[in-house]
């Protein structure tokens, strides 16, 4: 399996990286040091996640090559507009210590607001601080909201994803639109882990259900960012190139969708 994505621009996205939402500043340079250390290339903050300085520590401290890392951070709700996400987004390359960001997200759809903000977000694209744009939360219609007034068309959508949240339809829509699906809490939040199927497939391949679960991700082309502030946990995680799930088991995961949102709807957040 080759290890990224290549974007609608061109840009090549790692397929698995370390996501640091709840993870507390200092927790933060700890995880991300350990997890470029482990061979991870993708790093997923936010400016809500207050952590952004963190993670920038955590990157330095690693030592490697700008280049060979892709950051992610996101535009909170509160400074959504056209100003303001400016001003938003000089203040998150600020306090991670960068030059540039390797994609900017919309964190969520702020109705009447998320038109304005893309355009400030082409204008970043285009000025090269940062490399690739797209938007989280957004269902179908959040989009196609979008794209009556946008000039580039969103390269991610990151959503939350699991096995028993599968989005099929949402995910086939943005296949077909060309923007790369990405998925947080990927592992449910931990609430999936002692699934019987999950657990009796990772027997079968001798690897544990969040391994079994990372996996499922990607042979769905899903690119996905598990949280973990353990070293260890951060390797197992990692540790997912080296088996392959059968078509009958990738059926079976498919399976346990339920839909079930662990996080707000977003056609239905007051935050």
């Amino acid at each position: 399996m080759k290890k990224t994505k290549r974007l609608s621009n061109g840009s090549e996205m790692p397929r698995l990286g370390l996501g640091v939402w709840r993870v507390e500043e200092k927790d933060a340079t700890n995880s991300v040091q350990w997890a470029i250390e482990s061979g991870y290339h993708l790093i997923d903050t936010a400016a809500v996640y207050k952590n952004e300085k963190g993670v920038g520590e955590g990157i330095r401290a690693a030592g490697i090559k700008r280049e060979e890392l892709f950051v992610t951070t996101k535009l909170w709700n509160a400074d959504q507009g056209y100003e303001s996400a400016h001003k938003a987004f000089d203040e998150s390359l600020e306090r991670l210590g960068l030059d540039y960001v390797d994609l900017y997200l919309i964190h969520w759809p702020v109705e009447g607001k998320f038109n304005d903000s893309w355009r400030a977000m082409e204008e970043i694209y285009e000025s090269g601080r940062a490399k690739a744009i797209g938007v989280s939360n957004f269902h179908q219609h959040h989009i196609e909201e979008l794209m009556k007034t946008a000039k580039i068309k969103p390269m991610v959508d990151q959503i939350e994803l699991h096995p028993t949240l599968t989005q099929v339809a949402l995910r086939e829509y943005l296949m077909q639109a060309g923007i790369a699906v990405e998925a947080w809490s990927p592992l449910g939040q931990g609430k999936i882990l002692q699934n019987p199927t999950l657990v009796a497939i990772g027997e079968k391949h001798q690897k544990t259900a969040a391994q079994v679960i990372i996996r499922w991700h990607l042979q769905s082309d899903i690119i996905v960012i598990p949280k973990s502030v353990h070293e260890e946990r951060i390797k197992e995680n990692f540790d997912v190139f080296d088996f392959e799930l059968s078509d009958a088991e990738m059926k079976q995961i498919d399976g346990l969708n339920i839909n079930e949102r662990l996080g707000a709807d977003p056609d239905n957040f007051d935050f």
